[in-house]
């Protein structure tokens, strides 16, 4: 017996085997709308700890005087 799943984007059966291309979607719309959904940021890898604002935004600054300080071309005409 072949082994299913269900669509992560319509929840259509979908057989898991060579001859289903765009598994575990069922079709290339839905693996579309799922990769859009990605890049949109509506799915996201939960972090396990929360993020310090006040860390991050020194991280943030310290990086950019690094950047900054570095004879750096990237501002430059």
């Amino acid at each position: 017996m072949a082994t299913t799943v269900k669509c992560p984007t319509c929840e259509k059966t979908v057989v898991w085997a060579a001859e289903s291309p765009f598994r575990p979607f069922c079709s290339e719309r839905c693996k579309l709308i799922d990769l859009g959904d990605w890049a949109a940021e509506n799915h996201r890898i939960a972090d396990k700890q929360p993020i310090d604002s006040a860390l991050s935004e020194q991280f943030l600054a310290e990086l950019e005087q690094e950047f900054l300080a570095k004879d750096n071309q990237f501002f430059k005409e």
